[in-house]
């Protein structure tokens, strides 16, 4: 009498395979692997390309830059285009406007589009689907269709050439809104409903329960604020109209270039002194920006 072994299936064996030998055939580079590496890389190269030219061209001369055919690494390093910045036009000036600006900007933005955020999510009042649709709809409106009424509105008020108009018109954004309603529509009710019967007021929620849950999509609303205002300067050019209240992009737009050429090595050494700070910021706060990117749905 014969004895046959029953046949094991395939996904046992996998199971009870080694952990090394398994490891070994999920690292094996196939066909399809090596094709997507590739093109990442390519992608990446393509990317980083226009930054390291600026970055080299930034440390050329003037006449390096528009010499033909053209020269990636530097014949004769130079600091002139950093050192003009520093020293023949008032960098730290236009540096701190920008920082108080987007500072500002931001602090607001975390505030109040929490507040209207937690509103929309978790409160009920009348005419609250109303609100939601007039958020949603100021969306999708270019910020361009509302700058003339917005400078004839702020000059009217008397705000021209200060920071009241280069930070209050954008202290809160639709964006922002939606995106911490979005976070807050998941935070658990009963957790709300808890503490109003424990006495809690809305207030007190909001600060003590609902601001601490919401680290995530604060960090991102704080990243693409700072990134906006940072970035800002169509209407830093009109409402800011005297040397004392430019911020960086105005300055590097004004004094690199002139009316008959434009001084390339001030433009790229300003314009890696713009980019720094927000390479810096993003480094730093990658992993929440990109949590509250998950955690939100925001696509």
């Amino acid at each position: 009498m014969t004895l046959t072994t029953p046949a094991v299936p395939a996904a046992v064996v996998e199971a009870t395979e080694p952990p090394r030998r398994r490891r070994r055939s999920e690292n094996r580079l196939t066909p399809g692997r090596a094709l997507t590496t590739a093109v990442l890389v390519v992608g990446l190269i393509v990317w980083v390309l226009p930054f390291a030219w600026m970055l080299l061209g930034s440390v050329k001369t003037q006449r390096e830059i528009l010499q033909r055919p053209p020269t990636w690494w530097p014949q004769q390093f130079t600091w002139e285009n950093f050192g003009a910045w520093f020293g023949q036009l008032n960098f730290g000036q236009f540096f701190g406007n920008s920082i108080v600006v987007a500072l500002f900007t931001v602090a607001g933005n975390l505030v109040f589009c929490s507040m209207v955020g937690y509103a929309l999510a978790k409160m009920d009042f009348p005419g609250k689907k109303a609100l939601f649709l007039v958020v949603m709809v100021t969306l999708m409106v270019p910020g361009v269709v509302t700058f003339v009424p917005l400078f004839v509105m702020v000059s009217s008020l008397g705000l021209v050439d200060s920071y009241a108009a280069l930070i209050l018109p954008f202290v809160t954004t639709p964006l922002g809104v939606f995106l911490m309603r979005q976070f807050m529509l998941g935070i658990p009710d009963p957790l709300l409903e808890a503490a109003r019967i424990d006495g809690a007021g809305e207030l007190r929620i909001f600060a003590r329960i609902v601001m601490p849950l919401c680290g995530p999509p604060l960090a991102t609303l704080g990243i693409l604020t700072f990134l906006a205002s940072w970035n800002n300067f169509l209407w830093p050019l009109v409402a800011a109209q005297t040397e004392a209240k430019y911020t960086l992009p105005v300055a590097l737009s004004l004094y690199s270039t002139g009316q008959s050429a434009t001084n390339y090595g001030l433009l790229l050494a300003g314009s890696v002194l713009v980019i720094a700070p927000i390479i810096l910021l993003f480094v730093f706060l990658q992993r929440y920006f990109i949590q509250g990117i998950a955690s939100t749905g925001l696509k």
